[in-house]
């Protein structure tokens, strides 16, 4: 990949991930909540997940995905649907016990990959994600040169924007949220980010593929 084409590619996709969607939303709540290892394992999920649905484009299998309105109904109604079920996870849950301590929650082993999957589902039941991807990857694309090589550096220049992006909403929102916490704003806090959920899920379901 040319130098510039490849920092053309990079500053576009830096552009495109600055703008917070449901993955960031998930990754700053569970750096709130569980601390580094918490934003470590939703990283870790996200970035699987895009993995995922870059191979399929590489392959052909994400534009024949997205051409086919069944299979990219079932995606919508999937990501939707997990969306909107928590944002009322959030909404319902009960305070936590240690919810007046500036101290994160200690997540343990199998708590890590819980979180894990939670963030690899949100971002691979996400159809906006592969058609994004579809429409966005092919044009960085050189004849001749090798298509894999070419896919596994844009995902590698991917993953490092989403970490350092990710990272600064999450910095940003730490240090916001360390003077809330103890505070009823932490309630109505809560409350948002589980409306936000909801309203990116209902906003998924009006999503088309073209």
């Amino acid at each position: 990949m040319a130098l510039h084409l490849w920092l053309t590619f990079s500053l576009a996709y830096l552009l495109t991930s600055l703008s917070p969607g449901p993955n960031v939303l998930l990754t700053v709540r569970n750096a709130l909540r569980y601390g580094p290892s918490g934003m470590g394992m939703t990283l870790f999920g996200n970035l699987a997940a895009q993995l995922l649905a870059i191979s399929a484009v590489a392959m052909g299998i994400g534009a024949l995905l997205v051409s086919l309105p069944a299979a990219f109904l079932v995606l919508k109604l999937v990501g939707a649907g997990y969306l909107i079920y928590l944002g009322l996870r959030q909404l319902l849950a009960r305070g936590a016990s240690n919810t007046a301590s500036n101290q994160p929650i200690a997540v343990r082993h199998h708590s890590k990959w819980r979180i894990g999957l939670e963030a690899f589902l949100v971002s691979a039941s996400n159809p906006k994600t592969l058609v994004f991807f579809c429409a966005f990857l092919p044009q960085f694309l050189e004849p001749g040169r090798p298509i894999f090589g070419q896919f596994a550096a844009m995902y590698l220049s991917m993953a490092l924007i989403v970490c350092l992006v990710h990272s600064f909403y999450c910095f940003t929102a730490y240090r916001f949220g360390q003077r809330i916490k103890a505070s009823p704003i932490a309630a109505w806090f809560k409350r948002a980010t589980g409306a936000l959920f909801i309203g990116l899920g209902v906003r998924l379901l009006n999503t088309r593929a073209v």
